[in-house]
């Protein structure tokens, strides 16, 4: 078994429930391995380190079980996924300025940022690979399974809010 530690994040059906059910809920029903944050009224984040045999099956079977806990609730975003520079310079064990010269745009053909602006952000699982396959980190095959989810999950959460004929119309446009 591996540990996998990773961030749910979701919206409650009920802007002003109360937080105490939904914590004893998560508990009975499978994520007694998470730290529930309650920053913000409606707002659940559910911060798992979970054991398994890997990236998808910690993740898949968190989102099962928040799901049975919160009925309801809108799952809307994984991480690690999105990622700035000082993220990734943290997670690598970099200074910011060292990942700065590593990924910027034009620089050693790294990664381009899904958003290019202040922050500039990536998702983290096609930066890590690149810094493993392009640049020789070492790099946990764990942790690249687990952006790798997360950002497929992520990315698929964002395709419930596509228009089909928009997007066959952009299709058109992009061949």
């Amino acid at each position: 078994m591996n540990t996998f530690e990773f961030t749910l994040r979701y919206v409650l059906l009920e802007p002003n429930a109360q937080i105490g059910p939904i914590v004893e809920s998560l508990g009975r029903n499978g994520c007694d391995d998470a730290l529930v944050g309650i920053g913000q009224p409606g707002r659940v984040a559910l911060n798992f380190t979970r054991e398994a045999l890997c990236a998808r099956e910690a993740v898949f079977s968190a989102v099962a079980d928040a799901s049975r806990a919160m009925p309801g609730a809108e799952l809307v975003e994984a991480s690690p996924d999105l990622v700035g520079l000082t993220d990734i310079a943290e997670i690598m064990g970099f200074s910011r300025q060292n990942m700065r010269k590593l990924i910027m745009p034009g620089c050693a053909g790294g990664p381009a940022p899904v958003h290019e602006s202040r922050p500039s952000l990536w998702h983290l699982g096609p930066v890590l690979v690149w810094l493993r396959d392009e640049r020789g980190y070492v790099i946990s095959a764990d942790l690249i399974g687990l952006a790798q989810v997360t950002m497929q999950l992520n990315l698929a959460l964002g395709m419930t809010l596509v228009d089909p004929e928009l997007q066959r119309e952009i299709r058109a446009v992009l061949v």
